[in-house]
């Protein structure tokens, strides 16, 4: 065995990120001391970011099945089925660290890495989408930042040539100094032909292909790990570079050999490269690995093993192919200008074997790198405890609204609802020719040659989580359904991207803990299963002075299938004299004062400049009734527009319709409300809908209310739509103020 000349002391241990106690775990493992090569294997495999050591006990208990669901957590991908013989694979996941520290590659490689994911398995990537968090405007870094990450997924995404057709975008002190950056990715494929990553066939080669292995990204997956030190761009090393040109030739390469019978296993390089790939592959094939390390394409002169291990060098994979097939994939590889090489071989002994320079460099079990490693059930707080800690109250004497038309000109024109047109408009939606809806509640792209459409949304509001993580859990999941619900999808399966701070810590544990309980229960009762995810912590900053953490933010994408995209439906207006109707429970019938219409509202927070309340509370039995009946009046064609309320409540959803349309609306205020409560509070589980012929919705309402389920859902008849302006403000005013903020900042 050969060793280093490093010598393994208790600083480069802690360098590498591994505590005393673990340090102690790997001694045991191995029956002696590491060398720094397996030192370096240990530590990313053992890191937050690919082990979940701090979450897999609670990531247990989501559910993740369904008649519909292919594949679930565990793979690159999540698969579901979509029907005849086709299934949409997908997964969202982080690039936080990296797009603070260089937003355009952070961002870049964060798209570029998410497509792997989903082609790796066999689908041909159809659409992406991103949730994004920033911090305050006004601060010194973040218009850098922001248009940074924003070039960074238009680069990527435009030029491998994938959509981006929906997002979302938010602003908060406490994204200043540790923003997010997640990035979602949906494919489709053949059902019969979808590839997996499980190591098989004593003897099958080992190939890599793509990319050259370069310095670049070197510890990435340890410095996602944890939380930032005031010498983050200390740390632009541990950042990738990727080439969306190279990505979309492996997409077509790929693609072309999985047409073949050749592949028995693929895995893409992701965090901790080539390391995390091979250890996968083996364990997941209940096999044994040997590489020669002296075979890896290199682009640098003198590359180690430990470099070479560890790198995280974009668009590259990792396959296992059957004997014999080398050739025949070697000229698809070259014919596409990609590096192919047979770099090992699958073994029988459950051991990850390092060759270099004719001396193993590596000898470690797969069982304590992967399915052994470290497991914490974190102490976490109580929803009780958690609740005085964050000194979360019932708010004490609302405010109301003296001119509701003058609220909604200043919400509309917030960093926090203004258009975000600057932003997409630096997307390509259209590549492909597929999409048929962006800016709605979801993205819409058609599954090409069929009249079947993939809906698609990203959702989560951090502030209701943030004072209520159970509750908040529950709401991003139901916004996902209503925002699918809306565009008249049935909603499938969830992906999401778990971003919190440091899970040490009691109350961030407690976030994440009764996060996971809200959104299970909301999955649970929805049908509306958790088929893939990221796990994405220690996001918090100690550059920003005082040490920061994020809100609490569970992001989470929706997927959802339309069988005839001629019912698809849109948000904006249709006809003058159309009846608008507020779809919802039923509560408008008798005024429910313990009902939290204005706690931590956006008309709060922009109007009065205040923070408090309690979360709007989330009722899912509402939610999937009211679903099922936007989707009947969709399918029966008794409505022309849909919009779901969420943030800034009834007042601001009719303006983004009006805005949609150019279209705008006269509505009445409710006489039990305050008209606070009516145009702005952020009661959940509520549609606004646009009908063209009222007998026709009363017939089929008056059919309807034998079936119990809809009982507890009401139509208020609001208004009509027409004219040119909403609550007393003229359309060209409105549209004036929502479309100023990202113009006069660009600007700036």
């Amino acid at each position: 065995m050969a060793t280093t000349a490093s010598e393994i002391t208790p600083e480069v241990v802690e360098q590498h990120g591994l505590s005393p106690e673990e340090y102690e775990r790997v001694l045991h493992a191995l029956g002696r001391e590491p060398n720094l090569v397996e030192l370096g294997i240990f530590s990313v495999m053992w890191s937050e970011h690919c082990s979940y050591k701090s979450s897999r006990l609670h990531l247990k208990k989501l559910p993740t099945e369904a008649p519909w669901v292919i594949c679930g957590p565990g793979e690159n991908a999540g698969v579901i089925d979509i029907g005849d013989g086709q299934a949409a694979i997908f997964k969202m996941e982080s690039h936080n660290h990296p797009s603070y520290i260089e937003p355009y590659q952070g961002a870049a490689t964060g798209v570029g890495g998410i497509l792997r994911d989903v082609f790796t398995m066999g689908a041909r990537p159809v659409a992406n989408a991103n949730a994004l968090r920033f911090g305050r405007p006004d601060h010194p870094k973040m218009q850098h930042l922001v248009k940074g990450v924003v070039a960074g997924i238009g680069g990527y995404g435009n030029c491998v040539g994938v959509p981006t057709v929906c997002g979302e975008t938010n602003f908060h002190p406490a994204y200043d100094g540790n923003i997010l950056v997640n990035a979602m990715t949906v494919g489709v494929a053949d059902s019969d032909k979808i590839f997996y990553s499980a190591a098989t066939g004593v003897g099958n080669p080992i190939v890599y292909v793509g990319s050259k292995t370069g310095r670049d990204g070197i510890h990435g997956a340890t410095m996602a790990s944890a939380d930032f030190e005031e010498d983050a761009d200390a740390k632009r090393p541990t950042v990738q570079v990727g080439d969306p040109f190279t990505e979309k030739l492996l997409i077509e390469a790929c693609l072309e050999l999985m047409a073949t019978d050749a592949i028995v296993a693929i895995q893409d390089m992701g965090a901790a490269g080539l390391t995390s790939s091979s250890v996968e592959m083996a364990t997941n094939g209940k096999a044994g690995i040997r590489l020669d390390m002296d075979k890896v394409p290199c682009r640098e002169e003198g590359m180690t093993p430990y470099e070479m291990m560890l790198s995280e060098s974009q668009e590259r994979m990792l396959m296992v192919l059957k004997p014999g097939k080398e050739e025949m994939a070697a000229a698809i590889f070259e014919k596409w200008e990609l590096d192919f090489a047979v770099i090992g071989e699958v073994t029988d002994t459950q051991h990850m074997v390092l060759e270099f320079g004719g001396e193993v460099v590596c000898d470690i079990p797969l069982g304590p790198l992967a399915a052994d490693a470290p497991e914490y059930d974190r102490p976490y707080l109580s929803k009780d405890d958690y609740t005085a800690w964050a000194s979360i109250t019932p708010m004490q004497g609302a405010p109301d609204s003296a001119d509701p038309g003058a609220d909604l000109l200043k919400m509309m024109a917030s960093p926090q609802l203004a258009s975000r047109a600057w932003i997409a408009e630096q997307y390509d939606s259209q590549v492909m020719g597929d999409t048929i809806q962006t800016g709605g509640d979801a993205g819409v792209v058609r599954v090409h040659g069929t009249k079947k459409a993939l809906a698609i949304s990203t959702d989560c509001t951090p502030r209701y989580v943030y004072a209520d993580p159970y509750e908040g859990g529950k709401q991003a999941i139901a916004e996902a359904y209503r925002n699918l619900c809306a565009v008249g999808a049935r909603p499938l399966a969830v992906t999401n991207c778990l971003n919190f701070a440091n899970p040490q810590r009691p109350e961030i544990m407690a976030q994440f803990v009764h996060a996971l309980e809200g959104m299970g229960d909301a999955c649970r009762l929805l049908d509306f299963p958790i088929v893939s995810g990221n796990v994405s912590l220690y996001n918090e900053s100690k550059a920003t002075g005082g040490g920061s953490a994020i809100l609490p933010t569970p992001a989470i994408g929706g997927v959802g299938i339309i069988d005839d995209y001629d019912h698809m439906m849109t948000m904006g207006f249709k006809n003058e004299g159309d009846t608008l109707y507020l779809v919802g429970p039923e509560f408008w019938a008798k005024p429910d004062p313990t009902r939290s219409h204005l706690g931590k509202s956006l008309w709060l927070q922009i109007v009065h400049g205040r923070d408090e309340g309690r979360t709007p509370p989330t009722d899912l039995v509402v939610e999937r009734n009211a679903g099922k009946i936007i989707h009947e009046l969709i399918e029966n064609g008794l409505v022309n527009a849909v919009h779901d309320l969420s943030d800034g409540g009834l007042a601001v959803g009719l303006a983004e319709m009006a805005l949609a349309s150019g279209l705008g609306a006269d509505v009445e205020a409710h006489p039990d409300y305050t008209a606070a409560q009516w145009w702005f509070g952020e009661d959940q589980g509520r549609y606004i809908v646009s009908v063209p012929d009222t007998e026709a919705l009363n017939a089929a309402l008056a059919k309807g209310t034998e079936n119990a389920e809809t009982a507890q859902i009401g139509f208020r008849r609001i208004g009509t739509v027409g004219g040119d302006s909403l609550l007393g403000v003229s359309l060209g005013e409105l549209r004036k103020a929502h479309q100023s903020f990202f113009r006069d900042w660009m600007d700036a």
